[in-house]
Parts: C-alpha cells; structure tokens; sequence
C-alpha cells in the first residue's frame, strides 16, 4: 500500500488520543529525559541519583555520598541526608516516597522552604530512574525508623514498609538500568563515574563521595573529600601543565539569588580549559554563567593593561582567544530558580547570571 493510501486509511478520531499514565510517557520516549538510550543515557541515570544525595548536601543536610556499582549489574546510591519523607501526601493520598519514585514533577525542590539551591529542579530525576529500571530498591531512614519500597518498571511491588527503629537518617536507592531501554547494554565505566564523582566532591567543598566497584575481584574503592573545593579542582586540572603564577585566582560573589565562584591559573599551555557548572550539574554546553565570565574576563584583562599603560592608545583591544589562552578555569554557579535549556541541564540560560 501506497504512503498516500496509508495516509487516507488512517484513522483520527478522538478514540485514537493516546493518554499515557504514569510513567509510560518515560519509557516511550527515553531520550527526551536522558539524552540518550546509549552509554551516556545509562550513566545520566546515576548521576540523577546523586545529584539528589548533592542537594541534601547543598542544603546542609548531608556530609557524605556512597556509590557503588555492583556485580550484578545494579548501582547503589547512599547518603546520610535527611531521608525522602515517607508520610501520606495531602494531595496523592499515598505515601510521599511512592509520590516522589513514581510521578514526574514531583519533589521538594519546587518548594522554595525545603531546598534554596538544588541541581535537580526539573523534579523528574529519580522517577525517570525508576521508570527505566527492571528494578529498584528504596530504603529510607527517618522517622526513627527504617521505610521500604520496591518497584518493577516504575510500578511499585506493594505498599511501603515500616521497618526496624534507627536513630540515623539517609536514603538507598539501588536500580537496575532496564536492558530492553539501553540496547547498547549495561555497561557502566568505572573511570566515568569517579571523573563525575570527584567532580562533584571538587564542587562542593568538604563533602566526602565514596565510590566502589564490586565487579572487580577485589572490588575498587576510592574517596573523594576536599577542602579547598575550586581551588583543588584547578590543581588537579594542572597537575600535568606548568603553571605560569604560582597562586590560584578565586572569586567568589553572592546576590539573593544565586552564588558565583570562579578558579583559574594560567599556565604555558596554548589551550584553554573552561569546566562550568550550574548547581553541580556539568554545563558542557556553556550558558550565560560562561558567557559572563568570558565577557567580563576579557574586558578586565583590557583595562588593566591600558590602565598600567602596557596597551598604548594605538594598540587595539586583546581578544578573549589572547587572554583566554593556555588558562585552565572553573566555573560554579549556584542558582535558586535555575533556567536550564532541555531536560539533560546541559546549558544555563539565567540572564541575570551574565
């Protein structure tokens, strides 16, 4: 049959609207949350784990992330923040652990009292975890006790448990990607993952990220913990370069809505490194944060040479490529309403940010 008879016989009437329900819509279209089905779609799934444990951090609630990729090919996220609360919804009627795991939108970021500055404000990240996963494993601990749910393909196994008394708080998450989803296979990179991991312990200052694969015998584990935060990020981005100023530059500013730090030393290279981020989460697209800084470098740099008289009256203006070379820079930005462009966060589009 023809594409032009097909298109005659087909139907369109209101019985062939397709309403997709809970998380059915995550699954059909994977990608359009995650950016992808292949290796960089499987890790993004950790990485929503994480950044919620990060923002437990952020918000002051939590001084220590375990990681781990086990053997069976399933990944386990750990913290000892304050635990996702687990009493009936107002709005749901079900428990907010049930709410949070299985509805998209739907989390304490959108509120305003519970996080000031978080990286997951889209408030899809550990539904669309669940969604695309076989399995996964929550145990929450508040409360004064231990609280657990299971799910197969984003639907909860039955109602969340009350389990032993505990006096510490913290939440596990343990998935196990859906292999139907990730046709490539489930194949995490341990060097990805401790990249992304030391990245984030770089990123905020004093917290401790653990990381362990137990798929080697004997498993490998690593720790991550520093105190210097952006500075020990730029030291560690030039431990091979030789840097041209013995001190790091630091700048740091805060408005009411939003923090901004910045490192940088430059170094003999001839290439620039420009690393930035918007609430933890890589911004390797750039956004205003980087355009900002770009801008502002560049103008600062012009006028303390024409100010110091090393750029005569005649002389044109250096250009960002002259000054931006052989400089190794980071950039974080902590935003309370942060604008990403597209679900994966990749770019920031504040404009109060520049």
């Amino acid at each position: 049959m023809s594409t032009t008879n097909r298109a005659k016989n087909a139907s369109y009437e209101a019985k062939d609207i397709k309403v997709l329900e809970g998380l059915e819509a995550v699954r059909r279209r994977p990608a359009m949350y995650i950016g992808s089905t292949g290796p960089r779609g499987l890790h993004h799934l950790i990485w929503e784990a994480v950044d919620n444990s990060v923002d437990e951090a952020m918000a002051g609630f939590c001084t220590r992330v375990e990681v781990a990729l086990l053997a069976d090919g399933g990944v386990r996220v750990r913290d000892n923040g304050r635990g996702i609360p687990v009493l009936k919804h107002p709005k749901t009627k079900q428990s907010a652990l049930t709410t949070v795991m299985t509805t998209l939108h739907a989390g304490g970021k959108f509120e305003s009292g519970a996080y000031t500055v978080s990286g997951g404000l889209h408030g899809v990240g550990i539904s669309v975890v669940n969604a695309l996963s076989t399995r996964v494993e929550v145990d929450v601990v508040r409360d004064g006790h231990h609280w657990s749910q299971s799910y197969e393909y984003g639907v909860p196994t039955g109602p969340v448990k009350k389990g032993a008394a505990a006096k510490r708080t913290g939440t596990q998450v343990v998935f196990w990607a859906d292999p139907e989803i990730f046709t490539d296979g489930i194949d995490y990179s341990a060097k990805t993952v401790m990249s992304r991991l030391r990245e984030m312990a770089f990123l905020n200052k004093g917290l401790e990220i653990r990381f362990r694969d137990e798929r080697s015998d004997p498993a490998v584990e690593e720790s991550f913990k520093y105190s210097g935060g952006l500075v020990d990020f730029v030291k560690h981005l030039n431990a091979s370069r030789e840097p041209i100023h013995r001190q790091i530059a630091y700048f740091e500013d805060t408005t009411d809505d939003a923090e901004i730090a910045v490192a940088m030393q430059w170094t003999g290279s001839y290439r620039e490194t420009i690393l930035s981020f918007a609430n933890n989460i890589n911004t390797h697209e750039g956004g205003t944060h980087e355009e900002g800084f770009r801008t502002a470098l560049t103008r600062s740099i012009n006028e303390f040479a024409r100010g110091r008289n090393l750029l005569k009256e005649k002389d044109t203006n250096l250009t960002g490529e002259d000054v931006r070379e052989g400089l190794p820079v980071v950039i974080s930005a902590k935003v309370r309403h942060p604008q990403f462009q597209g679900q994966t966060k990749t770019k920031l589009g504040n404009t109060e940010i520049k």
